[in-house]
């Protein structure tokens, strides 16, 4: 605010300075020349460190040089870990896409992934830092998946304080990403009924962020799961964005019950790209890394990249 005294002699100017506004929000893909490529993404590691493997090259060619989402689960150093990773993404004018996974109780339901931040109080200092992290760089942040699809396996206390993180983390994001699009993650067009679904993304803070995401880690097609999202976003009371996993949906989800995990038969989906149904399609999970300790790989714990598993989505089997 300024205020300016005049007076026959003399002027005299009186400068009352406020707090610089907040940056104004943009869009991730406007500010940016394409989706961003992780040279160190578990499959173009393990393609590089193993020069010698037959599998190495198709590898690499079909996975390792793909856009994929990195996760981030428990670091004391989250901030500077996701500044750095954002930076470098910046530095080459593409967008990344992170994963925000340390929620407590996480993967409630399958229990492969469990884990998280040991104390709601934890978690808040955490995604706090994750979106500081960020900052006015652009990106694309997919928040908790499988958070709100597994409140089933639930107490009633346990939901409620997953709710309010969820909220508080939409937040953060607004507060202090304002050039990233984030995703509330929805489940999958198997998991939930739409409406219910709505319910929980509103009560999460959906109105806060971009909108919600779908399919993440799971093989249902991309029509099914855009179906799927149109049908949530009917109950919501204003339709929000969507995008949809497609990292390993490209024949959808056959009828074994235990599908969702490492099924036989899947096989890599469209590769990211803006538009196709949803405001994006995108490889949330990383192509070859197991789902746990079932399906083909019996012996794979959950998070661990599996070459065989990542032939094999390559070739549909």
């Amino acid at each position: 605010m300024r205020w300016i005294v005049r007076s026959a002699v003399a002027v005299c100017a009186v400068v009352l300075l406020s707090p610089a506004p907040p940056a104004t929000a943009a869009s991730p893909i406007s500010l940016t020349s394409g989706f961003h490529v992780n040279p160190n993404s578990v499959p173009a590691t393990w393609a590089r460190n193993n020069p010698s493997d037959s599998r190495s090259a198709r590898i690499q060619s079909s996975i390792g040089s793909r856009p994929i989402a990195r996760w981030f689960g428990n670091d004391a150093n989250i901030g500077s870990t996701v500044a750095n990773y954002a930076g470098a993404a910046d530095g080459q004018d593409k967008l990344p896409v992170l994963v925000a996974y340390n929620i407590p109780n996480r993967d409630a339901c399958g229990g492969h992934s469990g884990g998280g931040a040991g104390s709601a109080a934890a978690y808040r200092t955490w995604i706090s830092g994750f979106a500081a992290g960020i900052g006015t760089k652009p990106a694309v942040v997919i928040v908790e998946p499988d958070a709100l699809a597994a409140y089933g396996c639930l107490g009633q206390a346990q939901r409620d304080e997953m709710a309010g993180l969820l909220r508080y983390a939409t937040e953060q994001l607004k507060a202090k990403a304002p050039n990233t699009y984030a995703y509330l993650d929805a489940g999958n067009a198997g998991w939930g009924t739409p409406s219910t679904m709505a319910y929980r993304l509103n009560e999460a803070g959906v109105a806060n962020i971009r909108g919600f995401s779908v399919n993440v880690s799971n093989y249902y097609t991309t029509s099914r799961s855009v179906t799927y999202a149109n049908a949530v976003n009917s109950f919501l009371g204003t339709a929000r964005p969507f995008v949809i996993d497609t990292s390993r949906n490209a024949n959808g989800r056959n009828s074994d019950p235990d599908g969702w995990c490492n099924p036989a038969g899947a096989k890599l989906g469209v590769t990211a790209q803006t538009g196709g149904g949803a405001e994006m399609l995108l490889w949330v999970k990383t192509p070859g890394v197991s789902d746990g300790p079932c399906g083909i790989a019996p012996a794979t714990p959950a998070g661990t990249f599996n070459p065989d598993l990542a032939i094999r989505l390559i070739n549909g089997t």
